[in-house]
């Protein structure tokens, strides 16, 4: 009687303790969807934001030189791959996930720059392990024969810091505050996420403090075919190349962090859409009037009423939004 209670409470338990777990792992998965969302959302927007930031300021860089053959900085347009070549630039790292990816492989290959694709998901998301040994490696590899590499994400603070950050610590004798110091002389606006900083700090303990080697050879560079039936999701990228995402890219995040961290990155990204918008928007009834103006004028010459300096507000504005002059 007592052994058949006894059992009968150790099961409940032990439905209970599963059906807990089943419930993570719901709300971690909704909270990655959510995640997922907001930077499909958020991505153009914030992408013109950082754009206009870059024509108007003069110390917003796209990218930076953070140490010799190492570059870090946003994600490249098209017409940016010559200028990269130019720069010395012979392997570009790209971070993004394919639909915030502006440039093909194919593209990069054309131009002799090898692309290293490890998509990771912006905003709370940092690189898996693994992923971080292969892109130090690349790194390393390039350096060594004198190339320069290219490391960015969306907008060359996090993702893509993180990586560079492993590299110092792993090939310039650096610990993770030092390296972080470092980058940010050439670019102060790096900033990590909780997760982005925790995978530094386990890539040190790991790879730096523990075994010290230069090399992580049990994740060599290069482009391994997935075994048949591997639990991966072969994801098409480009007509040269494909990205192999397997569950270990979303290790190193804790849920209790996601909330927070989740609504404070949110908003602001939304409060930048809603300035950009209205900026835009004003600058465009602006534009527009002074255009009016300037029309009008050529065929009332008597008309003067600031003709002068409406014509050089709209020239200027010509200039920011790249049309030419009217």
């Amino acid at each position: 009687m007592h052994i058949e209670e006894f059992k009968g409470e150790e099961e409940k338990e032990t439905g209970v303790l599963a059906t807990l777990q089943q419930s993570g792992v719901e709300a971690g998965t909704r909270k990655k969807t959510v995640v997922g969302v907001g930077a499909r959302v958020l991505f153009y927007p914030t992408l013109l934001y950082n754009v206009l930031r870059n024509k108007i300021q003069s110390e917003f860089h796209w990218w930076d030189e953070v140490d010799e053959f190492l570059l870090l900085g946003a994600v490249p347009f098209p017409t940016d791959v010559p200028r990269l070549k130019q720069l010395g630039v012979s392997g570009v790292i790209t971070m993004n996930e394919p639909y915030e990816t502006l440039v093909p492989t194919s593209l990069y290959l054309a131009h002799g720059i090898e692309n290293l694709v490890l998509p990771t998901r912006d905003y709370l998301f940092a690189p898996s392990f693994g992923d971080i040994c292969r892109a130090v490696d690349f790194i390393e590899k390039n350096a060594t024969g004198g190339k320069t590499t290219y490391v960015h994400c969306k907008a060359g603070r996090g993702r893509s810091t993180t990586i560079v950050l492993c590299y110092l610590m792993q090939h310039r004798q650096m610990t993770p505050m030092a390296a972080y110091e470092y980058v940010r002389v050439s670019r102060p606006r790096v900033l990590l996420a909780r997760s982005q900083w925790q995978a530094v700090q386990e890539y040190y303990e790991r790879r730096v403090v523990k075994t010290g080697r230069p090399i992580c050879m049990d994740n060599p560079v290069g482009r391994t075919p997935a075994p048949a039936a591997a639990p991966w999701k072969l994801v098409s990228f480009d007509d040269s190349s494909a990205v192999v995402v397997s569950e270990s890219d979303l290790d190193g995040y804790t849920d209790g962090e996601v909330p927070r961290l989740l609504q404070n990155r949110l908003w602001a990204e939304v409060g930048i859409v809603y300035r950009v918008q209205f900026a835009g928007q004003a600058a465009l009834a602006r534009f527009s009037s002074c255009l009016w103006l300037r029309l009008h004028s050529r065929h009332s010459p008597g008309e003067m009423l600031g003709k002068e300096k409406c014509s050089l507000e709209a020239e200027h504005l010509c200039g920011v939004v790249g049309i030419p002059a009217c």
